[in-house]
Parts: C-alpha cells; sequence; structure tokens
C-alpha cells in the first residue's frame, strides 16, 4: 500500500562495462572511485529520495548502501556588530525538530532548490525566517552532516551588515529568532544548551578563523 506522501518508485540499473587497466596516477585516481552497479529508488517525498544503490567500493569490495539524497542546504551565520565589534550579536533560532523530539537553538538555515545557486538560497532562506536581509556575504565551509548515509551537503554562508525587515516563514515554519551575544552563544555550548550540529560547527569555526578569545 503506498503512503500518502510516497510517489511512485523508480528503478535505474546501470550495466557493469569492462575497465580497461590503468596505470600510474590513472590507476590511483579510479581505486579512489567508487563503481555503482545499480540505485532503485525505494522511498520519494517532497525532501528527499532514499536510494538502494549496488556498487563496488574503492579497493574492490562490493557492497550495498541505502542513501538519502538531498539537494543539500545552506546555513548563514548572521553577524550584526553595530553594538559592539568584540561581542557580535548573531541571529538564533528556536524550533521544534519532530526528528530529535525537542526544541533546538540553531542558526537560520534551509533546503536548496535543484540547481539554486546556494548564495541565493542563503539570502532566500535568512529574509524568509528572519526578516535580515545582510550587505556583504561570505562562503564559511562546505560540509558533509552525517555522510554515513546522508547525501546531504551543508554550505555555510557568513552574513554581516544585518538590515532588518519582515520575516516571512512558510506555513509549516513556527520559528522563534531572536539576537544572541556571541558570549552567550559560547556558554549555551558550554553548558550543553546547543545541540545542532550545523550551529556548533559554524560559530565555533568562525571564533577561530576570526582570532576571537571566546571563554565558554
Amino acid at each position: 500500500m503506498v503512503k500518502k506522501n510516497e510517489r511512485k518508485i523508480k528503478k535505474t540499473v546501470i550495466k557493469d562495462k569492462p575497465v580497461k587497466k590503468a596505470k600510474g596516477s590513472a590507476a590511483k585516481a579510479l581505486a579512489e572511485k567508487a563503481r555503482l552497479i545499480s540505485s532503485e529508488v525505494v522511498y520519494q517525498g517532497p525532501l528527499f529520495k532514499v536510494h538502494h544503490d549496488k556498487l563496488i567500493e574503492p579497493g574492490g569490495l562490493e557492497s550495498e548502501r541505502d542513501v538519502i539524497r538531498h539537494n543539500g542546504s545552506v546555513v548563514i551565520l548572521a553577524i550584526d556588530k553595530s553594538k559592539s565589534k568584540k561581542d557580535p550579536w548573531i541571529v538564533m533560532e528556536r524550533q521544534y525538530r519532530h526528528a530529535a523530539n525537542q526544541f533546538l537553538w540553531e542558526l537560520p538555515a534551509g533546503k536548496m532548490e535543484a540547481g539554486e545557486d546556494p548564495m541565493l538560497a542563503a539570502k532566500r532562506e535568512l529574509s524568509e525566517e528572519t526578516g535580515y536581509s545582510a550587505r556583504n556575504w561570505e562562503p564559511l565551509v562546505d560540509y558533509w552532516a552525517s555522510p554515513g548515509f546522508l547525501g546531504e551537503i551543508m554550505k555555510v554562508y557568513l552574513a554581516e551588515g544585518l538590515i532588518a525587515g519582515e520575516a516571512q516563514p512558510e506555513e509549516d515554519e513556527k520559528i522563534d529568532f531572536r539576537l544572541v551575544k556571541l558570549s552567550d552563544v559560547l556558554k549555551m555550548i558550554k553548558k550543553g544548551a546547543i545541540h545542532d550540529g550545523k550551529t556548533l560547527v559554524s560559530v565555533l569555526l568562525y571564533l577561530q578563523r576570526t582570532g576571537r578569545k571566546g571563554k565558554m
């Protein structure tokens, strides 16, 4: 029986072609890549697909993997230095996350549409969720949240020179956002009050890259 949110399942079979023997650096490059034998979409919803893949991993190990495929997400570390450059304010959100079964403190974030420019997605998400726009944007880091089974890349952007506006969250988003001092965010991290990975990565990397001596 097909569930309400499920769509028609597709199956893709990739024929295993013989591979010519390579030498030197070419052989090394081949050894570092997996060879996909088949890929079956076992679930497709509005946000992601679940693939069951059969492959030969680098080194020759034949395996089967279930992978959640996602267009990727953007994360925005929005900084307000207008009141203090030494201890700037950070735009933080608090919202309920059903997968974690709790409310979480997080940075603004959202998914990218297929083929969408990541920075444009970041600007859109910051504006929709908080109403803020920013004069200056800079890529901070890209990372994989849980690469064991989740094919979602997280692209973090630093946004500075904030301009306040009116938030326009989506109907299913109930977000409480506020400005929090960097020093207070670090205290929250030390106390274990922040459990969200993208927030921990982004804030601590920002602290390290700017050479700030925040106390935790």
